[in-house]
């Protein structure tokens, strides 16, 4: 049987229930070993219920026994500097949910340990894996629709629903829907791209507080290579919308559930000349569960000590971009 890299999920709620443990069952490479909750007796039951050997009620536990390799992080945004420490310091590598943490501070510190005790860290950026983003980054590069001039993407959903109590508290969560989902809008912006912004502005609906967050945020962001862009994030919606459209000089690429796992998914071409279409064209792509390629990839990493495919070091940049657009 081919060497697995063995894991430990930190935070095994519902999340990670209904999306990170079918990842594992799907993984070559992966195996899912230890589970950690705040409640051991809860956590126990959870292990037997879905036959994971080891339980545990805290995250330095669960990184210290020697029977896990790395942890993936799917706990609260406030414990992934701490926990990403603790796993670091006990020779664990780290594969951690976006946002990474709460501020420039504590990303920096987070790399910072890991190079330190020579463990690698990834971030969870999935949508730059999918084959949909992938085929857009490949006509913007072959230049079918000619130089960007504006990116605009959008991610809403009802964040009232949300079984993540803590997701409007910035003590927990560090911002709303920009750490939370803008950075999904962000990160595939410049992963398309393939430049780094220079300024943003945003407009935040409620002005964050030391209590609360925003729920609604509009941001715009200037790149160095003269392209702009808009996202538009919230929590103040009657249903779940992700959207992008790539606009060109000769044309523009858009399209809808753009973040979406698991799905045949259409992108739409559109080409133009001389103030007109002159071609419309749809392509079907199907994109594989994103979770299980992430986990897979982080994996092959480990186990053939090659770089990490999303390090921390993009995190990094995305955390300056998200401290920067909740500035009062």
């Amino acid at each position: 049987m081919a060497k697995k890299t063995r894991y430990g999920i930190i935070g095994f709620g519902a999340f990670a229930e209904r999306t990170i443990l079918p990842a594992f069952l799907a993984s070559q490479n992966s195996e899912l070993v230890a589970i950690q909750k705040r409640s051991l007796a809860v956590t126990q039951e959870k292990a037997r219920k879905f036959n994971i050997p080891l339980a545990f009620d805290s995250a330095e536990k669960l990184a210290a026994h020697p029977d896990v390799d790395a942890v993936f992080l799917v706990s609260a945004n406030s414990l992934h500097a701490p926990e990403t420490i603790a796993a670091a310091r006990a020779g664990k590598h780290v594969l951690t949910e976006k946002p990474m943490a709460l501020n420039i501070s504590e990303v920096k510190t987070m790399i910072d340990i890991c190079k330190e005790n020579n463990v690698k860290l990834m971030v969870g950026h999935m949508v730059r894996l999918s084959p949909l983003v992938l085929r857009m980054k490949e006509l913007i590069q072959s230049g079918a629709i000619g130089r960007v001039t504006f990116v605009r993407s959008e991610f809403m959903y009802d964040g009232r629903l949300s079984h993540r109590r803590w997701l409007f508290d910035p003590k927990i969560a560090g911002g709303g829907p920009i750490f939370d989902i803008g950075v999904h809008c962000f990160d595939t912006t410049r992963f398309l791209l393939d430049d780094q912004a220079v300024s943003i502005k945003s407009v935040l609906d409620p002005i964050p507080s030391a209590t609360r967050t925003e729920s609604t945020a509009q941001l715009a962001i200037k790149f160095s290579k003269g392209t702009t862009a808009g996202i538009y994030c919230s929590y103040d919606s009657p249903f779940r919308r992700t959207f992008i459209e790539v606009i060109g000089e000769k044309g523009l690429l858009s399209a809808e559930n753009f973040t979406w796992s698991k799905n045949t998914l259409r992108l739409n071409v559109t080409i133009g000349e001389n103030d007109k279409i002159t071609e419309k064209r749809e392509e079907e792509i199907v994109v594989p569960d994103l979770y299980e390629k992430e986990l897979s990839l982080f994996s092959e990493c480990i186990l053939n000590n090659t770089p990490s495919p999303i390090p921390g070091e993009e995190g990094l940049i995305n955390q300056i971009m998200l401290d920067e657009a909740i500035k009062p």
